[in-house]
């Protein structure tokens, strides 16, 4: 019996595991996934716009101003969901950031499309 060595098992106790999940009140506020969906909808609309006026030979159609236009109304109001979601308490604080980084983005942009079009830069 010197060949066959008794093989122990440990069988290791079923724990709960309450120890990897955080329990928390906190939710994703509405105001800051709608900042984010416009975010997404002003950048991709600027893009297009842009994308679009350059295939053109560098004129811009009036359905592409148009579109910016609506882009940088739209990032107005995405912003201000942004700020007014970012202050609220107990949330996740992910979209209302996203939203306040792509609204910027696309505000910033806008100030730069206008500033090159009356010639400043």
């Amino acid at each position: 019996m010197s060949k066959f060595r008794s093989i122990k098992l440990k069988i290791k106790k079923l724990e709960p595991v309450r120890d990897r999940y955080m329990f928390t009140d906190n939710r994703h506020p509405e105001k800051g996934i709608m900042s984010t969906v416009l975010g997404i909808l002003s950048v991709f609309a600027l893009a297009l716009s842009v994308f679009f006026s350059y295939q053109n030979g560098g004129q811009a159609n009036m359905r592409y101003a148009a579109a910016a236009f609506v882009a940088a109304i739209f990032s107005c109001i995405g912003l201000v969901l942004g700020i007014m979601a970012r202050t609220e308490k107990d949330i996740f604080k992910l979209f209302p950031n996203l939203g306040i980084i792509l609204n910027l983005i696309a505000f910033l942009f806008v100030i730069f499309i206008i500033l090159l079009g009356i010639g400043v830069l």
